[in-house]
């Protein structure tokens, strides 16, 4: 199974990005793993928010193939601790399933399009996070999930 990561917008802090890059290549130990931004929108000034969301959701889903289990990153998803969420991954391992897509929306979030293509949500917090940090939260979320699943070290318990 191919587990991706799909987001908006480009990555303007390099320290972000060079720790994202750091749990991105560990993944690659555990499980085949994308990263793919679609570029931000241009000319937004003349989109209200709804407009925004549709266009962005236009991008997202032609990224997704309809075999696809989609997962949101999204505030009213459901929480894990750690070991949760890797279990949560293992059952998706285990399911057969050949991509595995967690998506992170733009700055106001999903269209109703996209929401309706999601198989679930997942929430990282309760807390509002930039969309950048989002992403270095998720990998290194994910690197946990695989070094709780392999009984490693990194996560102690």
């Amino acid at each position: 199974m191919t587990i991706k990561l799909l987001g908006i917008g480009k990555t303007d802090d390099p320290a972000i990005q060079n720790l994202t890059e750091v749990y991105i290549k560990r993944l690659g130990f555990y499980n085949k793993f994308e990263f793919e931004l679609i570029p931000d929108l241009k000319k937004v000034k003349n989109l209200d928010e709804n407009q925004q969301k549709t266009k962005e959701g236009e991008l997202l889903l032609n990224k997704l193939n309809n075999s696809d289990f989609v997962v949101l990153l999204d505030e009213n998803g459901k929480q894990f601790s750690s070991e949760g969420f890797s279990e949560y991954i293992q059952k998706r391992l285990n399911s057969g399933l050949k991509q595995l897509v967690f998506i992170i929306g733009g700055p106001y979030g999903f269209s109703e399009a996209v929401y309706n293509r999601a198989d679930a949500k997942v929430s990282l917090s309760k807390m509002t996070f930039s969309h950048q940090m989002v992403r270095l939260f998720f990998v290194e979320q994910l690197y946990r999930a695989f070094t709780i699943l392999k009984n490693e070290p990194y996560h102690h318990r």
